[in-house]
């Protein structure tokens, strides 16, 4: 029995560390390889090729967007790209000021002073962060961009060539049609795509594709199970009127930071949900893509 425990706990490990080596692989080692983000890769060309002359280090840079659009690969390129060596940490490890030092009534605080150096930020909610600290970002803040369908198939094709398994016609435009317009879940659906494939001796087409996503219960349009939940709970439970996060929260048992951070975005992006003073409300293509009928009065109900 403990062999067999000894064995599982090394496999949960083995393919742990195998998707942790695969998402490093995958990620853009040159800015050449780097798709998308044309004005914020502009602007650090600039900054940077400007600090490598006067021989400093690059001011202080604050990246925020939608998770999986790829702050950090900004952060690991620019690293590369001034030679210098990467620290990463979370904000609740840096927050305090100063290094205790010592127990009890005779403990004490110092503060170390540092060489130049250049800080990486990357968030998905701004607006957390303090208005003083967001203005120490002298190099910039950034806001990253959802991808175009073009763009992502265009990375799709370059990590199934990282992959060893070359794309049949048609299957990175479906990957891309789905993919939320970004490259991590992108790359996530190749690698069930590329899993499906090879259980079953097929070549990576379109059908691969499709059958990998329609058993991960993602849809034509790249709406997943908890997607299309949080719109059929406003239109059947609450019969499309406007709702407030904290009830969309109770009704659907997710976190509150999880809808607006995760769901919200790709569901306003693609014109499925609205939202007014009053609350949340799901649009005419939101009940026609569940197959609902659209309520004459919807517009009466909003106000």
């Amino acid at each position: 029995m403990k062999k067999n425990n000894e064995s599982s706990e090394g496999n949960g490990q083995s393919s742990h560390k195998e998707a942790l080596f695969l998402d490093q692989k995958l990620r853009p080692e040159a800015w050449a390889d780097y798709v998308g983000q044309t004005h914020i890769k502009q602007n650090l060309e600039i900054l940077l090729s400007a600090a490598k002359e006067r021989a400093h280090p690059p001011e202080h840079l604050l990246f925020y967007g939608p998770p999986g659009l790829g702050k950090t690969t900004l952060a690991h390129l620019i690293a590369k790209e001034t030679s210098a060596q990467m620290k990463i940490t979370s904000g609740p490890a840096i927050e305090k000021v100063g290094i205790i030092i010592g127990k009890g009534p005779s403990a004490r605080t110092i503060q170390l002073e540092l060489p130049p150096f250049t800080l990486i930020a990357a968030t998905t909610r701004i607006a957390l962060l303090s208005a003083p600290l967001r203005s120490r970002f002298s190099g910039g803040v950034f806001r990253l961009e959802f991808y175009t369908e073009e763009e992502i198939e265009e990375i799709v094709t370059r990590s199934s060539k990282i992959l060893g398994v070359p794309l049949e016609k048609g299957a990175g435009k479906e990957i891309s049609t789905r993919s939320r317009f970004t490259p991590r879940t992108a790359n996530y659906f190749l690698k069930r795509a590329r899993d499906f494939a090879q259980v079953n001796k097929t070549g990576l087409d379109v059908h691969a594709v499709k059958e990998a996503l329609r058993l991960l219960e993602i849809d034509e349009i790249g709406l997943n199970q908890p997607d299309r939940h949080m719109l059929t709970v406003l239109i059947e439970k609450f019969g499309g009127r406007p709702v407030g996060l904290g009830t969309i929260a109770a009704a659907t048992s997710e976190e509150e930071a999880t809808i607006e951070e995760v769901y919200e975005p790709y569901l306003l992006k693609l014109g499925l949900l609205e939202r007014t003073p009053r609350g949340r409300i799901p649009t005419k293509k939101a009940y026609e893509h569940l197959g609902f009928d659209y309520p004459k009065d919807a517009q009466e109900k909003l106000l």
